[in-house]
């Protein structure tokens, strides 16, 4: 059984964390993010710790969701997140150009994506980019929209990848005898 719900938040110095009703927001030196906790939470900010309870055990999924979307809000605010994604081929790269990233990935066209707000891009070389922001969720599921252009084949390994990730070789087709 999970205790994610019962762990206590330390809310580091700079940091604020305000309930009005069942929205939670927290400001920080990078920024400021809300979201909507469940009616059936309740979240109480003393001491600087930030602790969840639930009305009863009919809500325990809510309860350690709550908790961690508050704890990565957070580490938002104060050190951000961020994901690193390679492209490895011929001719694959990235560009950025304003508020759109350009994706060179094998097609007959270019594909452009349009950042949202909220993401800061940086490409220190045409094959690596880095996507920074203070929400978790916004980086993640632009990183994998942007992987989905092209996932890594398992045959040559080409493609747009994160960077720690392990591609699972395979040998392909072998010459009869």
């Amino acid at each position: 059984m999970s205790r994610v719900g019962n762990r206590k938040l330390k809310i580091p110095t700079g940091v604020t964390v305000a309930v009005d009703g069942n929205v939670v927001t927290v400001k920080g030196p990078k920024g400021e993010l809300s979201t909507v906790i469940n009616e059936n939470i309740t979240v109480n900010v003393n001491d600087n710790e930030v602790t969840l309870t639930r009305k009863n055990d009919n809500f325990k999924n809510f309860h350690g969701t709550a908790n961690a979307n508050i704890r990565n809000m957070i580490i938002g605010v104060t050190q951000g997140f961020e994901k690193k994604l390679e492209s490895v081929g011929v001719g694959y790269r990235f560009q950025i150009k304003g508020a759109q990233l350009v994706v060179t990935a094998g097609y007959s066209h270019p594909v452009n994506v349009d950042v949202p707000e909220g993401i800061k891009l940086e490409s220190p070389s045409n094959t690596e980019l880095f996507i920074r922001g203070i929400d978790k969720q916004l980086v993640g599921e632009f990183a994998a929209n942007v992987r989905k252009i092209r996932k890594p084949e398992p045959y040559k390994g080409k493609g747009i990848r994160y960077a720690d990730e392990h591609i699972r070789r395979k040998e392909g087709k072998k010459a009869s005898k």
